[in-house]
């Protein structure tokens, strides 16, 4: 009955969630595929940056690759995003890396 109760109240916060979660998800998902695919490739196979598939970032914390995203990487072509992403949203994209794009 517990299970039962905190399962209920789990779903319930996903879908009283504010549509502006959705909407963030949207456009990082978009994020991801235009601005990071434009140099990871566009299934993230590798390109000019390297892969970020799920199997390429085994491994590797997302908070690592937050940081990565937020920072960049000196000397490459691996620009900063901080200007432009919150700590949160790096760290949205990296876990929706490591998860797989969807299709």
């Amino acid at each position: 009955m517990l299970k039962t109760a905190a399962a209920l109240l789990s779903l319930a916060f996903v879908l009283a969630a504010p549509p502006a979660m959705a909407q963030d998800a949207k456009r990082l998902e978009h994020m991801v595929k235009q601005d990071c695919g434009s140099c990871h490739g566009l299934t993230m196979k590798g390109g000019l940056g390297l892969p970020l598939t799920p199997e390429a970032l085994e491994g590797k914390p997302a908070e690592v690759l937050a940081e990565i995203i937020l920072d960049g990487v000196p000397g490459t072509a691996m620009p900063r995003w901080r200007p432009l992403l919150t700590e949160d949203e790096a760290l949205w994209m990296a876990n929706y890396l490591k998860r797989g794009m969807t299709k």
